[in-house]
C-alpha cells in the first residue's frame, strides 16, 4: 500500500480560510458505509442520520493559544515559540522559529515582561525545552499573550479565538482543534439529546504531528506521533450499554475514533483509563468499536484520510472526495463535514 494511493487533486481555492457562520450551516456529505452512496445535506440535518439509542462520542480537548512571540535578551531579536507538550509545571517542549536564535541558556521575554522563559535543552529533532516564569497563573497569562496555532494552510487571521474551539471544549492541552466537532452548536447538541441520542466525552490532546506529512512510500513504515488520551468511566459505561442495547457508537472526529480503538485494542474491551496512543489506522484495520464516523475532509496522503478509508473502503472514500471537489465543498479544518454511517 503506497502513500501516493491516497493522493487527490485539490484546487487551492477549496481550502477553507474562515469558519462558516453559524457553525452548523456547513455542508454535510452523507456516505453509506456499505454501498458508498452519497447524499448532499447540511450539518444541521445530521439529526436525520442519528437514531434513538445511539451514542455520540466527542473529544472535549481544548486548544491552547500556543503561539507566542518572545524578545531575546540583549539583542531584541523576535522568536516564535509554539508550545507542543507540557513536561512539568512551567516546563514545555516548544517549536522555535528561527531555532538558531534559541540556544541553550538564552532568555526571552514575552508581553513587556508578563512572562519570560529560558531555553534549557534541545531535543534530538531540534525542539527546545524551555522553563517559563511569570506572576500568577501561567495559563491566564498565556491566554492574554497567545495566538491560536492555526494549521499552515490557513492564511487568514482568526477574528475570534473561540471559533477554533468546539462549544464543548473543557480540557486544555491540544495544539490543534478536533475539527469535526467545530460544526456543533449547543442548540444542535440539545436536539441530539432530545432525540434520545446519548453523548459521551473522551479527551485526546491533539499534537502538531497531525499535520506532519507521511514521508515514506510504504504506508506500513510510517511511525505515528504519540498523543495523550483519557476515557472516563461514565463514557465507558455509556458505550458498553449502547452496544448491549443494539445502538450505534458514532465517533465525532478521528481523535475520538483513535481513542476508542486504542482502548479496545489494549484492553480487548471498552473500559475507563488513560495513557498514550500512537495507533495508526489504515485500510485493513479491524474496527472493534465504531459504527459511524463524523469527520472533516482531510489532506491528501495524510494519516487521517487513511483512517477514513479504513472505516469504509479506499475506493468509496476516494470517489467521495472526488465528488466533494466537483461539488465545491470546503476542505480541511474550517471546511465542510462528512458522515459515514
Amino acid at each position: 500500500m503506497k502513500t501516493s494511493d491516497f493522493y487527490y487533486d485539490l484546487p487551492e481555492e477549496l481550502i477553507a480560510q474562515t469558519p462558516i457562520e453559524p457553525r452548523d450551516h456547513s455542508r454535510l456529505l452523507v456516505m453509506n458505509r456499505a454501498t458508498g452512496e452519497l447524499t448532499h445535506r447540511h450539518f444541521y440535518d445530521i439529526l436525520d442520520y442519528l437514531h434513538e439509542g445511539d451514542c455520540l462520542i466527542l473529544n472535549d480537548s481544548r486548544v491552547l493559544p500556543a503561539r507566542i512571540f518572545g524578545t531575546k535578551d540583549g539583542t531584541g531579536a523576535v522568536v516564535e515559540f509554539l508550545l507542543l507538550k507540557n513536561i512539568a509545571n512551567k516546563q514545555w517542549e516548544c517549536l522555535t522559529k528561527p531555532g538558531r536564535k534559541a540556544k541553550i541558556g538564552t532568555r526571552f521575554v514575552f508581553g513587556d515582561g508578563l512572562m519570560a522563559c529560558t531555553v534549557t535543552d534541545v531535543t534530538e529533532d531540534g525542539n527546545r525545552i524551555v522553563e517559563f516564569t511569570c506572576e500568577g497563573s501561567f495559563y491566564e497569562n498565556l491566554d492574554q499573550l497567545g495566538q491560536m496555532p492555526l494549521p499552515p494552510y490557513i492564511h487568514e487571521k482568526l477574528q475570534d479565538k473561540e471559533r477554533y474551539q468546539t462549544v464543548y471544549s473543557r480540557e486544555l492541552g491540544s495544539a490543534a482543534a478536533p475539527t469535526a466537532g467545530l460544526h456543533f452548536t449547543q442548540e444542535l447538541l440539545q436536539k441530539v439529546k432530545d432525540k434520545g441520542v446519548k453523548i459521551g466525552f473522551v479527551t485526546l490532546h491533539v499534537g502538531l504531528g497531525t499535520f506532519r506529512p507521511v514521508k515514506v512510500d510504504d504506508v506500513t513504515q510510517h511511525k505515528m506521533h504519540s498523543e495523550h488520551y483519557e476515557l472516563p468511566e461514565a463514557t465507558a459505561q455509556l458505550i458498553n450499554e449502547t452496544k448491549k442495547n443494539g445502538g450505534r457508537v458514532i465517533s465525532v472526529g478521528t481523535t475520538s475514533c483513535r481513542t476508542l480503538e486504542t482502548v479496545a485494542a489494549k484492553e480487548g474491551c471498552i473500559k475507563a483509563g488513560e495513557g498514550w496512543t500512537d495507533i495508526f489506522i489504515y485500510p485493513g484495520f479491524e474496527f472493534k468499536v465504531l459504527d459511524g464516523l463524523i469527520t472533516n475532509f482531510h489532506l491528501p496522503e495524510s494519516t487521517l484520510i487513511m483512517l477514513v478509508s479504513a472505516f469504509s473502503s479506499f475506493d468509496k472514500v476516494k470517489h467521495a472526495y472526488e465528488v466533494a471537489v466537483q461539488e465545491r465543498y470546503r476542505f480541511f479544518s474550517f471546511g465542510d463535514a462528512m458522515i459515514i454511517i
